[in-house]
């Protein structure tokens, strides 16, 4: 999710990097590895979240999601090993990133990294689960006041580093509340999902101006990043399931499934301009969204009469899973290329 190049597929983004259980970058490169490097681990655990709902409305075997939970699981401890190591060796380097006016919302998806892998894997290992929640849920949180203290207090950063992922930091906690009632606090899970739905809906205003007016539409290499829209939405209408248990004919859930639809349409609409975009690390901006958009649909599905649910959540899934597998799969490319962790 950090910024492409046109020159090669992964080599300029802030922080140009990708990484998988097979692809530690090496030390003389360490320096490069960015913080946006975790969404990978958001893109994989967010496809078992919605593999795990499938198994649940249609009577489908559970193990392909157990199977990416694991592989979510060894991502993350592979990029967070390799970005502690960077703390170590390149504190300078490290601090820098995260003064960055667009590098910087990338920080909260560790904390996301850490609540979608509870979540996804709180029947596997519970334990470790409960203690991931904790810390994630309760480190969001601590994450989105320090960033918002940054937007509020710093006269460097412009409407032009408004991007989507400027989502990331604070409507992220949407996602708390998905496994609070069985390894959480659902008080805690209420706070974080009304700070995320508030500033979901005063970001958006602001994050679409930058994006759809004239003059201030995002650079080429960025574009992937709209797909970031589908994610509130998506994500807090499962929320909402989750803290609520509402009725099957829910107007809220309705409301927030109507809205992930138009935001996944309106992100399909732009498959033509997206296919010119080289293939970069911003790509797996795409992966959580659609497994969102994936899941909610499914929710629908076991919850709402008629076909088309079933027909559209089988869609989104399958969409999810090719775009998931594509995008590991360059980004393995990538690496063997050793087109990843260079200066920008």
């Amino acid at each position: 999710m950090s910024t492409p190049s046109t020159r090669s597929p992964a080599a300029a983004s802030p922080g140009s990097a990708a990484a998988t259980p097979t692809s530690a970058p090496a030390p003389g490169r360490l320096q490069h590895l960015p913080v946006p490097l975790f969404a990978t681990v958001m893109g994989l655990g967010g496809l078992s979240l919605a593999g795990r709902r499938a198994a649940v409305v249609w009577d489908v075997p559970a193990w392909p999601a157990q199977a990416l939970f694991w592989v979510a699981l060894a991502t993350f401890v592979v990029v967070a090993t390799a970005y502690a190591a960077k703390w170590v060796r390149h504190p300078a380097a490290a601090r820098a990133e995260l003064r960055h006016p667009i590098r910087m919302t990338f920080a909260p998806a560790i904390t996301i990294d850490l609540i979608v892998l509870a979540t996804a894997g709180q029947d596997l290992l519970p334990t470790a689960a409960t203690a991931a929640w904790w810390v994630g849920a309760v480190g969001h949180l601590l994450l989105t006041v320090v960033v918002m203290s940054a937007w509020f207090g710093r006269h460097d950063i412009v409407l032009d580093h408004v991007t989507p992922a400027w989502f990331i930091p604070v409507v992220g906690n949407v996602i708390t509340p998905l496994a609070a009632r069985e390894i959480g606090s659902v008080e805690l899970a209420w706070l974080s999902f009304g700070v995320g739905v508030v500033f979901w809906v005063a970001l958006l205003p602001i994050v679409l101006r930058r994006v759809l007016l004239h003059g201030q539409s995002l650079p080429l290499k960025l574009m992937p990043s709209i797909a970031i829209f589908i994610a509130p939405p998506a994500v807090a209408g499962l929320s909402w399931l989750a803290l609520t248990e509402a009725p099957a004919d829910d107007p809220v859930f309705r409301i927030l499934f109507a809205a992930t639809v138009m935001f996944t349409s309106m992100v399909l609409g732009q498959a033509r301009m997206l296919a010119q975009v080289p293939f970069g690390v911003p790509w797996w901006a795409t992966t959580f969204p659609l497994a969102s958009a994936s899941a909610i649909a499914t929710a629908a599905a076991g919850r709402l009469p008629g076909t088309a649910y079933d027909v559209l959540a089988v869609a989104l899934l399958a969409l999810a899973t090719v775009v998931v597998t594509s995008v590991a799969a360059l980004t393995v490319r990538a690496a063997l290329r050793r087109q990843i962790c260079v200066p920008e």
